[in-house]
């Protein structure tokens, strides 16, 4: 009998010998060979238990019950964050939990470029599943909410800094919406809006004109060219007479700028109203808004597309037309179509 009872003792300390040896390979051990990433979504409130099963599931840790255990034990399954999260497939069950822990959430990289409207930015955020564009959209409409960030208008439009940011899954429109408002006052400078001020712009007229020049040209050196010749018009009260101010008032616009869209009353058709349109047309980099603060000390009031991205200036209507003859109705003369007037200014 007592040879019995040291057999089991022995097979009972192999028997936890075996299970800690175990244990630790599945805890220190990864899943899967290096390479491949896994991608697991912690909801709120989700139980560890289930966690764990959902990681075992998606091939990230080898043993979702001894994680389980592991992190009831360690009092860390208490602590798990919520999110997005991307596993390498090389990582052990406890670089998992830790990962979890400190709520280490994937983050999804968006580039906003220069010039890009509200809709643009919202379409851009839902495909990459951050939000919904219809909420994000109302929210950017909402004149209480821009106020309340502290911008000097109803809506957003012009105010969300063109940037490259790094967002999680699982924020909320308004959070979005903050942290591209708050780039927005981190790029332009309070001695940038004391200068526009000093030369007779508020803040919201700078950034509406800013949004245009913005929309005209992507090129660095012509930015302050563009900005000179809606500065010259503006002191002249000529109408800026600028193409995609139209295009913004037109409800589902198609791609095609039509001599009737230039004649049809909207508030943004600066073919038909002095002055600047209500609000940005779209959201401008600082390049646009230094350009337009210091324009070039140029006499410019036209420019014309050459069709290449570039653009040709003059001072007089005489010089203006003979562009637009050279780079727009001979080459439409050409084609057999009737000229597009598009940054033709008149």
């Amino acid at each position: 009998m007592r040879r019995a009872a040291l057999l089991t003792v022995l097979l009972a300390l192999l028997a936890a010998a075996g299970a800690a040896v175990y244990g630790h390979l599945a805890l220190s051990s990864p899943a899967g060979p290096a390479g491949a990433t896994r991608v697991v979504e912690v909801p709120p409130g989700r139980p560890f238990a289930a966690v764990a099963r959902d990681l075992e599931a998606a091939g990230v840790v080898r043993d979702g019950r001894l994680l389980a255990w592991y992190a009831r034990l360690s009092g860390a399954a208490g602590r798990v964050k919520a999110g997005e999260y991307e596993f390498p497939s090389d990582a052990s069950a406890r670089d998992v939990l830790r990962r979890l822990v400190r709520g280490e959430v994937r983050q999804h990289q968006v580039t906003i470029p220069e010039g890009w409207t509200v809709r643009e930015i919202a379409a851009l955020l839902a495909a990459e599943r951050l939000v919904d564009a219809d909420a994000f959209l109302a929210r950017a409409e909402d004149p209480a909410f821009a106020r309340s960030l502290g911008v000097p208008a109803d809506r957003l439009e012009g105010y969300l800094f063109p940037d490259t940011y790094r967002f999680v899954r699982g924020l909320s429109p308004d959070q979005i919406l903050r942290a591209m408002v708050a780039q927005y006052r981190a790029n332009v400078s309070a001695e940038l809006l004391a200068e526009a001020e000093a030369q007779g712009f508020s803040e919201h007229e700078l950034v509406t004109l800013a949004s245009i020049v913005e929309k005209e040209t992507g090129l660095p050196h012509e930015r302050p060219l563009v900005a000179a010749v809606f500065r010259n018009r503006l002191k002249r009260r000529m109408p800026l007479q600028s193409d995609p101010t139209v295009i913004y008032g037109i409800q589902d616009f198609d791609g095609n700028i039509r001599k009737t869209d230039l004649l049809t009353w909207t508030p943004y058709n600066t073919y038909r109203i002095r002055g600047l349109p209500p609000g940005p047309i779209a959201n401008p980099g600082r390049a646009a808004l230094e350009a337009t603060v210091r324009p070039a000390p140029v006499p410019y009031l036209y420019f014309v597309s050459r069709n290449d991205g570039t653009h040709v200036f003059a001072t007089t209507l005489a010089e203006h037309e003979r562009n637009v003859d050279r780079y727009q109705r001979r080459r439409a003369a050409e084609r057999r179509s009737p000229p597009r007037h598009g940054r033709a200014l008149r």
